[in-house]
């Protein structure tokens, strides 16, 4: 029973931070009011309450279509927001009380978000993204952009809705366990799979290489990330092993380059350690080790790669 509840908690704060995540996703956050000048233009405004004021903030000239976004804007956020009343009052139920972060953690949030879109930046490139980092940083700002594919903003969109879901204060101090990552390669798969955090039950090929990742078994996934977890060793070399363990078993159908990194970044954060983050420049020289290390091939090489060149400390 006591499981149980830990489980029911645990899920509790995955949708909180969800949620908290789904509402820094939408463009604008507010009434939509329309003012017109002595000349008869009308132009569109966001009306919000902020800290017991009232703020109108301009959004374009306009137009019938954009009135119509602002109101799908404005009825989906008060959606959230009762939703997320409704899991306070679940959490307040089972006597749930926040943690206070250790000042290292929250320094360690702070870094994360400060870099959160030269993260992703990266994070995209090693996907084969086609963008450049000012599209990334417009993608990521819910701007207008030109020149890059619906697929290549959806898998942007995906990894700033995974990292802002990791970076909340409930989930930071959540487990990092198979469950979270389960959760974080949903995000990152959505728009892609109906459930793109389930657990892959077809056969992959990865290409460059001719390793084929046998079909994961949970139980065995979830025992060995435990392991891994519960480990001793020194924290970087803890979230290494946690990222090319998963990358390698091929947890998923897809997304599990960026699942595993952004679930190792949990971990490190989760003990106020860093980063861990391929930059753009070292990208064809992961890629290389990575097939090796499929391969069984220069395993520590690749440790000592990601440790040197790849782990961003402050």
């Amino acid at each position: 029973m006591q499981n149980q509840n830990l489980v029911n908690l645990q899920q509790l704060l995955r949708n909180k931070a969800e949620l908290h995540a789904r509402l820094q996703l939408l463009p604008y956050d507010g009434t939509p009011e329309i003012k017109t000048n002595k000349a008869g233009n009308k132009y569109l405004y966001v009306r919000k309450r902020i800290a017991g004021k009232l703020t109108s903030t301009y959004v374009d000239v306009f137009s019938d279509d954009l009135y119509a976004a602002l109101l799908r804007y404005s009825r989906e956020a008060r959606d959230l927001r009762k939703q997320l009343r409704r899991i306070e009052k679940e959490l307040a139920l089972i006597g749930y009380t926040e943690q206070e972060l250790s000042p290292q953690v929250q320094l360690n949030l702070d870094f994360a978000r400060a870099n959160m879109k030269a993260n992703i930046y990266d994070q995209a490139i090693l996907e084969g993204v086609t963008t450049t980092f000012p599209q990334t940083e417009t993608v990521i700002d819910n701007g207008i952009v030109s020149g890059m594919t619906p697929t290549d903003i959806q898998k942007i969109v995906n990894l700033k809705h995974a990292w802002e879901f990791i970076l909340d204060k409930d989930v930071i101090t959540a487990p990092t366990d198979y469950y979270l990552l389960c959760y974080i390669a949903r995000l990152v798969n959505e728009g892609f799979f109906h459930d793109g955090g389930k657990i892959r039950s077809v056969p992959v090929t990865i290409g460059g290489t001719k390793y084929i990742p046998p079909l994961p078994i949970e139980i065995n996934v979830k025992e060995h990330i435990a392991n891994i977890v519960q480990s001793k060793g020194v924290i970087i070399d803890t979230a290494i092993e946690l990222c090319l363990y998963c990358m390698k078993t091929q947890v998923f159908t897809d997304g599990n380059k960026r699942a595993s990194i952004i679930f190792a970044n949990h971990f490190l954060i989760a003990h106020g350690a860093g980063l861990l983050i391929i930059p753009e420049k070292d990208v064809p020289k992961f890629k290389a080790l990575l097939v090796r290390y499929y391969e069984n091939k220069d395993i520590d090489i690749i440790k000592t790669f990601l440790k040197e060149n790849c782990w961003r400390k402050f």
